[in-house]
C-alpha cells in the first residue's frame, strides 16, 4: 500500500461512526498486551460484521477522530521476554489470521495503523483468551456466548457440503481418469490399490466424496459442465480473455467444470511464444518459453482453491501480449505476499479446507504451502520478473505473471549471488519495474548496499551494476557527484556569461540522473546555482531580477581563484 492509498484509507476510517466495532483509534497508548487483545477483538468483530479487515489506529483521537500524532513505533518496541512486538503479537494470535501494520505521516503527524483479517470458522484468541467489541468497549468473548456461537457457525465450508441431488453420473469420466492419475503421482505407494478401487471407493479415499455422497468439491473438480447448476447459487467457472496492447478484447472462452482439466484447456489457449535470451559469457542464445507451465498451473489452481464461491463470481484469466493476469474473488488470507515468502510454511487457515485437501490429494496444489514462494523462485531462475500481486481490493486477488524479460543480466547475476535473500530480490524487482516500495523496504536494500539515492528515487547501486554489467546505465540513473556539476556550471558561466536560467537548464536537463523528474532536475539546478552564488561566492546575478530575469557571471574578485581550489 503506497502513501496515497494509505492516506485515503485513514480518511475513510476517520469518517466512520464512533461506535464502530471493527475499528478502534488510540491517541498514544500502546501497551503490548492491550494491542494483542484489540487485534483479537477486532478480528472477531470483523467476522461477525462481514468486514474484510479490522483496524486499530494510533495517533488519532478516539472521540473526534482528529489526527494528533503518536511516537509509537511498532518496529522498535519490545514486548514480554524482550521479544520484538510484531513477532510477539503474531505468536499470540491463535489462529493467526494475519495482520499488517502501516506507518504514515499525515499533516505532519505520525499515524500507525494495524489491519487484521477477520476470524474464520473459529474465534481468534490472544495467548489463550478471545476478545470481542461490544459497542465501543472491549471485553472477553466468553461473556458474550451468542457472539461466540455466531463466529463458530459464521462461515461453513460450502465445498464440503453434500449435494443430495448429485450422483456419480454427474461426474465427468475423463476427469475421474485424470484424478486417478494424479492421485498415483501424489501417493506412488498406492498405485496398485488405486487400480482395484471402483469410482465410489476412489472418491472416498481421495476425500472428494463423503461416504459415497457427491460433495460440492466433487462437482467443482470432477463434475460435468451440464451438472454445474447443482452448485447454485455458487459458480464454478473459469473465463479466458485475449486482449491487445490497447486493452481491446480479441477473443474469449468460458469453461465450466471439471476444474481439474482447466490447466490443460488454458495451456491450449495461451500463446506461449519463445523468447531468446543471451546469458553472459556465451554467444549462444538460450530459448525460453514466455510462461513456465508449472507457474501457470499453480497460479490457476490457487484461484480455484481460494475462490470465495459464496460471492457467485468467476475466475478470470486475462491474456495480454506480454503478461497473464489471474483473478479470484475473496480476500488474501495470509495478509501479504511478503508474509508468505518470509514464513514459508503452510497457512493456518484455508477459505475452502475440504476443497484444498482434495486438491492436495490430486496433486493440484502444494501440500507444504510453499507454492507462492516457488512461483517467485521459478520466475527468477528463468530470468523473468517476479509475479505481481494486486491486493488493493480487499475482496479480490489479482496475480500478474509477465512473459517478457525485464533485465536478463540483472536477474541472472542477482540469483547467482548466494548471499542475497529471495525477499531482497522481490523488492529489487519492484525497483526495476518502477513500483513504489515502502520506506522499510528501501532501508533494507540500502543496508545491503543494493540501491542508492534518496527515497523514493532509488537506483541500482554500483555494486549490483558491476555484477550485472550495467555500470553505464547505473551512472546514467544515479548521476555524477555535485563537484562535477559545479565545475560544469562554473565553466559554462566563465565561457559564456552572463547566462540565463534557460541556458543553464538546457545544459543540465539531459545530464542529471534519469531517475529524477523534470521538476526535481530544475530544483537540483537551482540548488547548484545557489551554492556557487551564496556559499562559495564564485558567481553573482547581474540581471534585473531573480528567476528567469537572472543573468549569471563569474565574480570579478581576486579571491575567486583561491575559492576555486576549495571545489
Amino acid at each position: 500500500m503506497n502513501d496515497t492509498e494509505l492516506h485515503a484509507l485513514v480518511d475513510r476510517l476517520r469518517a466512520e461512526p464512533h461506535e464502530t466495532e471493527w475499528l478502534e483509534f488510540k491517541a498514544n497508548r500502546y501497551e503490548p498486551q492491550e494491542i494483542g487483545e484489540y487485534l483479537s477483538a477486532l478480528a472477531n468483530s470483523a467476522c461477525l460484521l462481514g468486514k474484510p479487515k479490522g483496524y486499530l489506529g494510533f495517533g488519532i483521537e478516539n472521540d473526534s477522530h482528529a489526527i494528533i500524532g503518536t511516537d509509537f513505533d511498532p518496529e522498535r518496541i519490545k514486548a514480554k521476554g524482550n521479544q520484538p512486538l510484531l513477532i510477539w503479537l503474531a505468536l499470540g494470535l491463535q489462529p493467526n489470521v494475519g495482520f499488517e501494520h502501516f506507518i504514515a505521516t499525515i499533516s505532519g503527524k505520525r499515524v500507525v495503523l494495524f489491519a487484521v483479517n477477520p476470524a474464520f470458522d473459529r474465534p481468534v484468541k490472544f495467548y489463550g483468551e478471545a476478545f470481542i467489541r461490544v459497542g465501543s468497549s472491549k471485553t472477553t468473548l466468553s461473556k458474550q456466548p451468542e457472539k461466540e456461537r455466531a463466529i463458530w457457525v459464521r462461515r461453513t465450508d460450502c465445498t464440503a457440503q453434500v449435494c443430495e441431488q448429485a450422483t456419480l453420473d454427474d461426474l465427468d469420466p475423463a476427469a475421474i481418469v485424470k484424478a486417478r492419475q494424479e492421485y498415483k503421482v501424489k501417493f506412488p505407494a498406492k498405485r496398485a490399490d488405486v487400480d482395484d478401487w471402483d469410482d465410489a471407493t476412489f472418491l472416498n479415499k481421495a476425500k472428494i466424496a463423503i461416504r459415497g455422497k457427491i460433495t460440492h468439491t466433487a462437482l467443482i473438480l470432477l463434475g460435468k459442465d451440464e451438472s454445474s447448476p447443482l452448485l447454485s447459487p455458487a459458480v464454478a467457472r473459469m473465463s479466458w480473455f485475449l486482449k491487445d496492447v490497447a486493452n481491446r478484447e480479441q477473443d474469449y472462452e468460458h469453461f465450466g467444470p471439471p476444474a481439474i482439466l482447466w490447466a490443460e484447456k488454458l495451456s491450449g489457449k495461451v500463446r506461449n511464444l519463445t523468447v531468446r535470451a543471451l546469458p553472459s559469457g556465451t554467444l549462444f542464445p538460450v530459448e525460453l518459453l514466455q510462461y513456465d507451465a508449472w507457474v501457470l498451473r499453480e497460479a490457476l489452481h490457487n484461484c480455484v482453491a481460494h475462490q470465495d464461491y459464496g460471492m457467485n463470481a468467476r475466475i478470470n484469466v486475462v491474456e495480454f501480449p506480454d503478461r497473464l493476469m489471474f483473478t479470484n474473488q475473496g480476500s488474501f488470507l495470509p495478509g501479504s505476499v511478503e508474509a508468505v515468502i518470509l514464513q514459508d510454511a503452510p497457512p493456518e487457515i484455508y477459505r475452502n479446507p475440504f476443497l484444498a485437501e482434495a486438491m492436495v490429494n490430486l496433486n493440484m496444489i502444494d501440500t507444504q504451502g510453499g507454492g507462492i514462494k516457488r512461483m517467485f523462485t521459478k520466475q527468477a531462475k528463468r530470468f523473468f520478473p517476479m509475479p505481481d500481486y494486486d491486493l488493493r481490493d480487499p475482496n479480490r486477488v489479482a496475480v500478474t505473471v509477465r512473459g517478457t524479460i525485464l533485465d536478463e543480466r540483472y536477474t541472472r547475476m542477482l540469483m547467482q549471488n548466494a548471499d542475497l535473500e529471495l525477499m531482497s530480490v522481490v523488492i529489487l524487482d519492484k525497483v526495476q519495474k518502477g513500483i513504489p516500495i515502502e520506506k522499510s523496504e528501501a532501508v533494507r536494500l540500502k543496508r545491503a548496499g543494493l540501491v542508492e539515492g534518496r527515497y523514493p528515487s532509488l537506483v541500482i547501486s554500483g555494486k549490483v551494476a558491476a555484477m550485472t554489467g550495467a555500470q553505464a546505465q547505473h551512472i546514467l540513473k544515479r548521476g555524477f557527484d555535485n563537484r562535477y556539476y559545479r565545475d560544469l556550471l562554473l565553466e559554462l558561466i566563465r565561457e559564456h556569461g552572463p547566462v540565463s536560467p534557460d541556458v543553464i537548464n538546457e545544459l543540465f536537463m539531459d545530464k542529471l540522473p534519469e531517475v529524477l523528474t523534470d521538476d526535481q532536475k530544475r530544483a537540483k539546478i537551482r540548488n547548484l546555482t545557489f551554492d556557487l552564488a551564496n556559499r562559495r561566492r564564485l558567481i553573482h546575478n547581474t540581471g534585473s531580477a531573480r528567476g528567469k530575469g537572472a543573468r549569471w557571471e563569474v565574480r570579478p574578485d581576486p579571491q575567486t581563484k583561491r575559492d576555486q581550489n576549495k571545489l
